[in-house]
């Protein structure tokens, strides 16, 4: 029992993506309606009480908008919605396909939690009475699922926290807290994802297991993510791949599409070519057919190999990957937690963005970045909230790489690169090279005007800081000795 995962099915994160999905203005009128279907059938099914109450109670439900049938001051949120970032796409959501408020069904769905309740505590009762500590602990961990399972977020944690209290083994205490995340993650609580993902780092390095290990690293690296701390979350997120088994907190294709986001925009070149590029687990979804086939039969491998400096690519060698055909993940990895099979995803824009990052193609990468912001950043409920700081740090880069090749570039010749106009090229570089990303200058009195590169002088930049931290030194040495010759004549 200690080794095997506990408390790993509740709750149910697509559901958070299903209301995303609702309030989300850039999701289809197809989409919308199946994620009402989909909701309203986990809601009957696993008798959602509390979660349906959330979601479309005419005063108090999430889904209605702001003041809308109820007392609230307009443009002012309720206190019941605080966590509203990462479970809606707005904080006005105005879903053109609603959630219908059903009375009759609320209070049918209510009267099956109260029996099961009282279930639970007969049997908990009967266990203090006729069993052991062990038959004891089932019942308070099947409340406790009971509550994650019907979408009560307050209590649900506080019977964890109770079984937690209570238990004396580690593997489980682990468990117990890694459902504490996923009840954060689904109600979109940063704070308390953080806070556990914290304690669960401690617990873990007491004496965890390597699957908790494992699984504990995909909790961390979604949870930074959700930060946008992307440059923290890509290394997990990467590790993950070989060996991820938390199917209870993404779908495997989910997974590839925040590691290589990640990746893209937070590791340095070096470790983008070894990590994302050659990666076996990487190409085996966004190669081509022939690199396909051999990550799926481990040919290859990724290795250092990868680039110092930074070279044009062979034309002949960076082909667009519109080609990508759509892929469906279950061939490459199942486990018994999976909850369903997931479903194809077209990785081809994913594919098309990181070659043409590598290798240099600028006009394929912006086309590529605004087609993964289409399909994948406006879509998912953890890219959403950080897509623009997403989109202008990618931006950011492939500027940078471009730049840091060339002394003096012509402006309309990097428009030309980028398929973009002169003027916009001019103010994108402007804001960057005022908040001081890029070391350049613009000259445009004579002619479209021409970028020059400001390489920084290492050496002379640590000169400059030796000479700056030792003018400090002199100066607090003399504030010293100043105070010590006070103090000598004070006592004379």
């Amino acid at each position: 029992m200690g080794s095997d995962p506990q408390y790993a099915k509740w709750p149910l994160l697509p559901l958070a993506q299903h209301v995303f999905t609702l309030t989300n203005p850039y999701a289809t009128k197809t989409a919308q309606q199946t994620a009402a279907k989909q909701l309203q059938d986990a809601i009957s099914e696993h008798k959602m009480a509390p979660f349906y109450r959330y979601l479309a109670h005419p005063i108090d439900g999430i889904l209605n908008a702001v003041g809308e049938g109820s007392s609230h001051v307009p443009g002012k949120l309720p206190s019941r919605k605080n966590s509203l970032v990462g479970m809606i796409a707005t904080r006005s959501p105005t879903a053109s396909i609603n959630l219908p408020w059903d009375e009759a069904l609320y209070e049918s769905l209510k009267a099956d939690n109260d029996r099961e309740l009282e279930e639970f505590q007969k049997e908990e009762d009967e266990a203090v009475e006729k069993a052991g500590d062990i038959e004891i602990q089932a019942a308070r961990g099947k409340r406790a699922e009971f509550w994650a399972r019907v979408g009560d977020k307050e209590k649900a944690i506080a019977a964890y926290e109770d079984v937690f209290e209570k238990t004396g083994i580690l593997g489980i205490k682990i468990d117990l807290v890694l459902a504490i995340i996923r009840m954060g993650l689904f109600y979109g609580d940063k704070h308390l994802v953080k806070k556990h993902v914290e304690r669960a780092k401690t617990l873990v390095e007491t004496g965890g297991d390597w699957d908790r290990r494992n699984r504990l690293k995909a909790y961390e690296g979604l949870s930074l993510l959700t930060t946008r701390s992307y440059n923290l979350a890509a290394p997990l997120l990467l590790d993950s791949l070989s060996t991820f088994t938390s199917y209870e907190l993404c779908t495997y294709s989910n997974l590839v599409i925040y590691a290589v986001l990640a990746g893209s925009v937070s590791l340095k070149r070096v470790d983008f070519k070894s990590k994302v590029v050659d990666a076996p687990e990487i190409k085996a979804i966004l190669g081509d057919g022939e690199d396909k086939l051999l990550a799926l039969t481990g040919a290859i491998s990724a290795g250092p190999g990868a680039d110092d400096e930074m070279t044009d690519a062979n034309p002949s060698s960076a082909t667009p990957s519109a080609k990508v055909a759509v892929v469906n993940l279950t061939t490459l990895g199942s486990s018994a937690d999976q909850p369903e099979a997931e479903m194809a995803v077209d990785f081809g824009p994913l594919a098309q963005l990181v070659s043409s990052l590598y290798n240099g193609r600028y006009k394929l990468f912006f086309q590529a970045l605004a087609l993964v912001e289409e399909q994948f950043l406006n879509l998912d409920r953890y890219l959403h909230e950080h897509k623009g700081w997403f989109i202008r740090e990618m931006r950011l880069r492939a500027y940078q790489q471009l730049l840091q090749s060339y002394r003096v570039v012509g402006l309309d010749s990097m428009a030309n690169d980028f398929g973009v106009t002169v003027d916009f090229l001019d103010r994108d570089l402007a804001k960057f090279i005022a908040a001081g990303r890029i070391p350049c200058t613009i000259d445009r009195v004579a002619g479209q005007g021409v970028i020059e590169t400001n390489r920084p002088d290492d050496k002379n930049k640590q000169y400059q800081d030796v000479v700056r931290q030792g003018d400090q030194l002199i100066t607090k040495l003399q504030k010293y000795g100043q105070a010590v010759r006070l103090r000598g004549s004070e006592r004379a």
